[in-house]
């Protein structure tokens, strides 16, 4: 059984920095792109990176372009995002995720999920 844990979300002041961590169990993940998606209330869960099995490709939305990375540990199964200079617009639950093939955007083509961690950004 596939399972996605998340760590280390929280609170974080504006201008501050944040890891989250989503560790993966259960299977092989060779070939499997990861990728953070997020969730505010009242709204859609939208992608915010997300990066391919060879690391060699990766996905940022325009959003948090140039503050936030997305890194994976094959090793490890682990994908992690480093959240500099959060805003308070980047308040959200945030999930990660899995597929078996190459980066997609779109939440349906994901097949295995986090339970969520709350991020909050205090101005």
């Amino acid at each position: 059984q596939v399972q996605l844990v998340e760590s280390g979300g929280g609170l974080v002041q504006a201008g501050g920095s944040l890891r989250l961590s989503c560790a993966a169990s259960g299977r092989t993940f060779s070939g499997y792109a990861m990728g953070w998606f997020r969730q505010a209330p009242g709204k859609e869960r939208d992608i915010v990176a997300a990066i391919s099995w060879s690391r060699m490709r990766t996905y940022y939305s325009d959003s948090v372009k140039g503050r936030f990375t997305i890194s994976r540990d094959n090793a490890k199964n682990t994908v992690y995002l480093q959240m500099n200079s959060p805003k308070p617009e980047d308040t959200a639950v945030y999930y990660c995720a899995t597929r078996p093939a190459d980066i997609a955007t779109t939440p349906g083509r994901y097949a295995y999920w986090s339970q969520g961690t709350q991020v909050t950004v205090s101005s």
